[in-house]
């Protein structure tokens, strides 16, 4: 089946609903969701999104800020571009009917995290992401213009190539067209034309073994536009968080937000000293790529498997109110955290590169745009300041809706897409091959391509994964298309991109750190 919409979003997030709601007016809508709408990165997001909102803080701090979290390999006009039409987001996020906390005054009652010089971080407790979240889809469920498909995976963007015209990455004309989509409750894959695409499918914690991603963030945009020949970078730059809930049971680990640390929280190993600052002078309020390491650092000499995060010495009744879901959920394990110490340990949280887009959001696919985590837009550089990624998400969201309208009237549904060729392939012997392969990738990365590296590492990475894609190809190929089977491909495909960006860069930048090469270019 053909199905035909002027604008085409594949991802639920943040940026995917906040530019569905800014192009609806234009014309018709279609959300590509691989589960439900909840289930987003943007719903777990604990500790906020960034802005300049008071009156002691400024643009040129939040500029300086983001710099130097990035180790300045981010790029400045895009910063200033973010930071500047921050506020003007926020405002809009308001009028969608986002309740951020304010205080027995009236103002916004700010967060400060770390690498912030100021508070600036705007929340609602410690649940912003799911409020946000909610909110966008209340409005996307009721535009008439917006048709949302649940339980859709998105296979492959439609290029040239499905016209049999042969496409490289040199390729300047490449154009996308839509996508092929599978309907997961009936098994058909359907052709998804469009005027418009967006991809906003967020990030690639799954790959790892370790992660605070839901575990649906298996890179699958970024694969998708990789294997269509358009442009990828900075994938070396994984952010681990330091502070994830140690739970070995449980995946993805539970998210003890950084807000925690500005709010005072103390990390310390097992024995209950501090540690923070023989790494850093501004201790546990240092930049997240520096605290995980130190943790990590902290975990290997001492031959532990988490340190503690303290705020015992916060006054209790403060610390639940503020932190209510964290409060909850750890009292569910048996922790009271205005008694005891949290067990933390880093993880898998956040990626700094992704598909390549200039300020508009725009792919080197024509027709095509990225936003959110999967998109490189070169705010973060080498690390990205903590709660600058939802801000960055629906910027760029603002920014390509208004490119996209004004040019959606010069494309057409000409293109002749045939269907998806599913001829010959059959429904795969042993689920068991690819559910072994998926944790094969998550101990791969996780071994090798964690927090800290080395050549040899990353070469055993390499090799390891060959395999797997090779063994992976071969039962596409030959395999009814499942999600399943596509997810594998995808974890390999961004696998291999994080590996092989991590090889070639020769120094030791933010998130990227390499035992071989361990100072800055």
């Amino acid at each position: 089946m053909t199905h035909q919409y002027d604008f085409l979003v594949i991802g639920s997030g943040i940026a995917g609903m906040s530019f569905a709601l800014k192009v609806a007016g234009k014309g018709k809508v279609a959300i590509i969701c691989k589960t439900s709408l909840e289930e987003a990165n943007t719903y777990f997001a604990q500790g906020g999104i960034a802005s300049v909102t008071a009156p002691f803080d400024d643009f040129e701090k939040h500029i300086e800020d983001t710099l130097i979290a990035g180790d300045f390999l981010s790029d400045a006009k895009v910063v200033e571009k973010v930071v500047r039409e921050a506020p003007v987001q926020i405002e809009e996020l308001i009028r969608w009917g986002v309740d951020f906390d304010k205080d027995e005054q009236g103002n916004f009652d700010l967060h400060k995290e770390g690498g912030h010089s100021e508070f600036r971080i705007l929340h609602h407790k410690d649940t912003t992401g799911a409020e946000i979240q909610t909110s966008l889809i209340r409005r996307v469920r009721n535009h008439p213009n917006i048709d949302v498909y649940d339980y859709h995976f998105a296979i492959e963007i439609l290029t040239q190539h499905h016209l049999g015209e042969k496409v490289t990455r040199h390729t300047e004309s490449i154009e996308c067209y839509g996508a092929y989509i599978l309907d997961e409750h009936t098994e058909l894959i359907h052709t998804f034309l469009s005027k418009v695409t967006m991809i906003a499918t967020g990030g690639i914690g799954s790959i790892y073994q370790i992660t605070t991603n839901p575990l649906v963030a298996t890179g699958d945009g970024i694969a998708m536009v990789y294997r269509a020949k358009g442009l990828v970078k900075d994938m070396e730059f994984v952010q681990f968080h330091p502070t994830a809930l140690y739970n070995p049971k449980e995946r993805p680990s539970f998210l003890i937000t950084e807000a925690m640390r500005g709010y005072g929280g103390i990390l310390k190993t097992k024995n209950g000293k501090p540690f923070m600052q023989k790494y850093d002078a501004r201790e546990s309020l240092a930049p997240r790529d520096i605290v995980a390491r130190a943790i990590d650092t902290e975990m290997k000499n001492l031959g532990d498997d988490f340190v503690y995060l303290d705020v015992t010495h916060k006054e209790a009744e403060e610390t639940k109110k503020h932190f209510p879901n964290i409060y909850e959920k750890c009292l569910s394990e048996g922790i009271d955290i205005t008694k005891d110490f949290i067990p933390v340990a880093p993880a898998a949280h956040y990626l700094c590169g992704g598909i390549v887009v200039d300020q508009d959001a725009h792919t080197s696919i024509n027709r095509l745009y990225a936003a959110g985590e999967c998109s490189c837009t070169g705010l973060h550089g080498a690390n990205r300041l903590a709660s600058n990624s939802l801000i960055e998400a629906i910027v760029y969201a603002d920014s390509a809706a208004k490119h996209a309208k004004q040019f959606i009237n010069q494309y057409d549904f000409n293109k002749q897409i045939p269907p998806w060729n599913d001829e010959g392939t059959s429904l795969p012997e042993e689920m068991v091959l690819i559910t072994q392969s998926v944790k094969e990738v998550g101990m791969i990365m996780s071994n090798y391509v964690g927090i800290v590296r080395s050549d040899l590492r990353l070469n055993r990475a390499l090799v390891r994964l060959e395999i797997l894609f090779r063994e992976t190809e071969n039962l596409f190929a030959r395999s009814t298309v499942s999600r399943d089977i596509c997810e594998l491909r995808n974890i390999i495909n961004v696998g291999y991109l994080v590996i092989k960006q991590a090889m070639e860069r020769k120094e030791s930048r933010g998130l990227h750190y390499t035992i071989d090469y361990p100072h800055k270019q």
